[in-house]
């Protein structure tokens, strides 16, 4: 008779947490990438990759997409999936700029918000009081939110001197500041092409060149969302109700209420990033301007890990792919191939380290195959740049899928008194 020798409870060994990056670690990364990228620039000649107007088209695209990334922050992270971003996005560019073109951009942002939130209303009903799937309700919102607008235009825009029935009539612009002499030493700066030096003076010249007001108070909504969620009461009971909702209704949390708050809140943000789009990107609203960014914003959302510090670099990074295409960057997308071609080396030296011998082969595979393609065309296809940010989402969300952790309660249905 054998004996199986075991260790005691409190001897077994525990799983090791995966260790959180410091401040200063995150710093180094960022050094590293900067130093990496002023060597591509320098090597294919691209200078426009970390030009002053590159990063300033940049930012002003991320903007819509960073602001449906925190709408779909605030309603997950209290356990509600909002598919329904796109139609709040819809609903802020209608109602902002209906409201905008009579009464001013700053009542259009207001009114902007309203009609995001009403749309989040309708999304908390739908999926809280009467239990719809959370993706069926998002989706019916968004075709709720294309209708609804297309036939309210029909008597408002149509009715108006230089509206259509497609597009409303010009809106007032929103103040835009540039930092008097610091912009202009940048750009000097930017012009000389120095290495690094110059890529981070373009970097800061677009940061402080035309920069509307609305832009700015969209990148203080990112660490005020960390700050509530994280540091607040009130955040940490709407997080309870994403984490564990019966949990939080035995401790006393009203759970109802506080996802109601987080969806509409969710709301407001897609409607104010919907007033971006109409107010500051084109100063005019058109019928299907939102161009799927709430899609793209969720997918942001999902890279960041359901944290605001990571949901913005997600949305940097899209807004970065989408400005290529804009300011005609087919010689810039041809010197980014040799950057991933580099950092997909880099990663297969780091996952060889790590023994993980099938992710360095994947990733030795496809540096080898980016680096024959950048050695065998001089510009990539306009098509190829047209579709760089849709490409750039789906790259980013298989490789981020290994180290995600959504909210646990997270599109699952609650009732009221089911834990007692």
């Amino acid at each position: 008779m054998s004996t199986v020798l075991t260790k005691p409870a409190a001897q077994q060994p525990k799983p090791t947490a995966r260790r959180r990056l410091t401040l200063a670690e995150w710093m180094l990364v960022v050094a590293g990438i900067l130093l990496l990228v002023s060597a591509v620039r320098l090597i294919t000649g691209a200078h426009g990759i970390t030009s002053v107007g590159q990063t300033s088209t940049a930012l002003r695209l991320a903007v819509p997409i960073g602001l449906a990334a925190l709408g779909g922050l605030w309603a997950e992270r209290a356990g509600v999936i909002n598919i329904g971003l796109e139609g709040m996005l819809i609903l802020g560019t209608w109602f902002g700029a209906w409201a905008g073109v009579q009464w001013g951009p700053w009542t259009g942002v207001v009114v902007g918000i309203l009609g995001g939130a009403l749309g989040g209303l309708l999304h908390a009903i739908a999926t809280v009081t009467f239990g719809v799937n959370h993706i069926v309700s998002g989706v019916a919102i968004n075709i709720l939110a294309v209708g609804a607008t297309r036939y309210l235009s029909s008597f408002t825009f149509e009715e108006m001197e230089g509206g259509t029935s497609k597009q409303s009539p010009p809106i007032e612009s929103i103040t835009q500041i540039t930092v008097p002499g610091l912009s202009d030493a940048m750009r000097d700066l930017n012009d000389k092409h120095w290495f690094l030096v110059s890529d981070v003076a373009g970097l800061v010249g677009g940061l402080v060149t035309n920069l509307s007001l609305l832009t700015i108070l969209a990148v203080v909504m990112v660490p005020l969302s960390r700050w509530v969620l994280w540091n607040t009461g009130f955040g940490l009971r709407l997080r309870s109700c994403g984490e564990n909702p019966l949990a939080a209704e035995t401790l006393g949390v009203n759970v109802y209420k506080y996802k109601y708050i987080a969806v509409m809140i969710s709301g407001g943000f897609a409607g104010l990033g919907g007033v971006f789009l109409a107010e500051v990107a084109s100063n005019i609203y058109q019928e299907g301007q939102t161009g799927g960014r709430g899609y793209i914003g969720l997918a942001a959302m999902i890279f960041g890990n359901w944290m605001p510090g990571g949901l913005a670099l997600g949305a940097g990074l899209f807004g970065y792919t989408d400005s290529l295409n804009l300011r005609g960057g087919g010689q810039n997308v041809h010197a980014l191939l040799l950057l991933l071609a580099i950092l997909l080396v880099l990663a297969t030296a780091w996952a060889t380290y790590r023994r993980k011998f099938l992710t360095a082969a994947v990733a030795a595979v496809s540096g080898l195959v980016l680096f024959v393609w950048y050695l065998s065309v001089d510009e990539v296809p306009s098509q190829f740049v047209t579709a760089a940010p849709y490409v750039a989402t789906l790259l980013v969300l298989a490789m981020s899928a290994q180290r995600l952790r959504a909210p646990k309660a997270v599109g699952k249905s609650y009732r009221k008194g089911e834990g007692a």
